[in-house]
């Protein structure tokens, strides 16, 4: 019970953080059960069958609010689901350290551009959804979706700066496509790849997907109360921890 209490509380604020900054999830869940004494493999697929319940909350939400675009919506999933599964497919292969590395210095990167561009994300205004615009934002999202099926700690992150400066959405538009597409199914799908490879801890899951279902759901909740510029702030605060925490190993 109290192990259950833990994986619960563990889980709820790790996605709440995660569904109000659009990402990061992985920077508390994961470590947390290599902690708790899980192999990274197993810990890696237990935290991504636990991180679609994200998904799931977020888009109880978000559906209410009717701000998503149906066809910009499955072009992000088209870009991004072959990189997510080609990412999931490799990674039990690959030596994750140098990749942690990389990826904090990119995440670290993502902080410091967002915060010296303070108009950044703040409106809605569209741009790049020309032939050439769309080939370039897919290529994107394919690879972000390959770091995603990989290396879970904060590529959600890398989704919503991408749709604020390539595609022109607000902050809270980009959270809310991040948090319904990668948290749903992008985090479904290589959930599912890894998972053939590596069993994960089914006794631990019912609390963590509770805890991730109830976490999406309020993070969402206040991300669609608050303004662009507290979001902007809560990413910024969120993807340097994410970029601190891999560099720390």
């Amino acid at each position: 019970m109290f192990e259950s209490i833990i994986l619960l509380m563990v889980s709820f604020f790790a996605n709440l953080f995660s569904a109000f900054a659009g990402g990061g999830a992985g920077l508390i869940q994961l470590p947390a059960l290599i902690l708790l004494g899980l192999p990274f493999a197993v810990a890696l697929g237990t935290h991504k069958i636990a991180s679609v319940a994200l998904g799931l909350g977020a888009t109880a939400r978000h559906l209410r609010e009717g701000s998503l675009e149906r066809r910009f919506a499955l072009f992000i999933l088209a870009c991004g689901l072959p990189g997510v599964a080609l990412g999931a497919s490799l990674i039990l292969g690959v030596p994750d350290r140098p990749a942690e590395i990389a990826l904090g210095i990119l995440t670290l990167g993502l902080a410091l551009y967002s915060f010296l561009s303070p108009a950044l994300g703040q409106e809605y205004t569209p741009s790049n959804r020309g032939r050439r615009g769309y080939l370039i934002g897919g290529a994107v999202l394919f690879l972000i979706g390959a770091l995603n099926g990989s290396l879970t700690s904060g590529t959600g992150l890398f989704v919503t700066l991408w749709l604020v400066r390539w595609f022109g959405l607000d902050y809270r538009r980009a959270v809310a496509y991040t948090l319904v597409l990668v948290g749903l199914f992008w985090n479904g799908l290589g959930a599912l790849t890894i998972g053939l490879q590596a069993q994960p801890r089914w006794e631990w899951l019912p609390a963590l997907l509770a805890g991730s279902l109830l976490g999406g759901y309020a993070g969402a909740h206040l991300s669609i109360g608050r303004g662009n510029r507290v979001i902007k702030r809560a990413y910024e605060l969120i993807t340097a921890a994410v970029g601190i925490t891999l560099l720390a190993g």
